[in-house]
């Protein structure tokens, strides 16, 4: 079984990992902000993956025991807050937009000296400010918790690109679609085409980070074409996968 580390207090901070780093398990008795300066950062907790790239930061409630993984070189950057503050009023962990304005004062204050000083603590106002703007982003892939939804999951997982329907995949675990319709829904609070894009465009950040060609990646993920997951990826991250950084 492996042991959950306890650090009461979220470090305020940048350290820099390693593609394919992580850090294990562990939890804290501050809320914390997570945000990767490039690559692709995924937090994993016993609910899900959270997966941001450079232009994301996850938000990481105070108790809550979870995993740092990361994809590309990473410059991360961690923002402990106190449990009684909560400005985003948030008790799940949950993907956020960085704004450029916000990306720089991430950066400012986890690269500064702690201290008591007035400049620092003008410095701190304004991020909060500019954090309780942030919008709320839905780039969460759960965890089922049914065998049956998690033994077809796991199919999908090992290979995002697969095109079968929920009939076949169905057949596959032994259940109808018409049950694993209702699974997916109850257990994970999402459809099944849901579930598969989000998975999809998890896979589709790796490999992206990976240097992969976008018609590759598009390839690789299961889209019908190219220019079908362009529009996605668009309409998910605010600009298309040509233009997302690698580093």
């Amino acid at each position: 079984m492996t042991e959950i580390r306890h650090e009461p207090v979220a470090p305020t901070r940048t350290q820099s990992l390693a593609p394919g780093g992580s850090i294990g398990a562990h939890r804290h008795d501050d809320h914390q902000i997570i945000y990767a300066g490039r690559g692709v950062l995924a937090v994993t907790t016993s609910e899900g993956t959270w997966i941001a790239p450079g232009t994301r930061a996850i938000w990481v409630p105070a108790g809550t025991v979870h995993a740092h993984r990361a994809h590309g070189e990473i410059d991360l950057h961690l923002l402990g807050l106190p449990a009684t503050e909560n400005p985003l009023g948030l008790d799940t962990p949950t993907v956020l937009a960085v704004s450029p304005l916000l990306r720089e004062l991430i950066i400012a204050y986890t690269g500064a000296e702690d201290d008591d000083s007035p400049e620092r603590a003008r410095l701190r106002a304004v991020l909060l400010d500019q954090l309780r703007a942030s919008p709320q982003q839905p780039l969460h892939l759960p965890t089922p918790t049914s065998p049956l939804l998690r033994a077809l999951c796991d199919i999908l997982r090992a290979a995002p690109g697969d095109g079968r329907t929920l009939a076949e995949l169905g057949r596959e675990v032994g259940a109808s679609d018409r049950t694993l319709s209702r699974l997916f829904r109850d257990d994970l609070g999402m459809t099944f085409p849901q579930w598969r894009t989000q998975l999809r465009l998890h896979h589709a950040l790796v490999l992206l980070t990976e240097r992969m060609p976008v018609t590759a990646v598009a390839h690789q993920c299961g889209w019908s074409s190219t220019s079908a997951f362009i529009d996605v990826f668009r309409r998910t991250f605010g600009h298309t996968p040509g233009s997302h950084p690698a580093n």
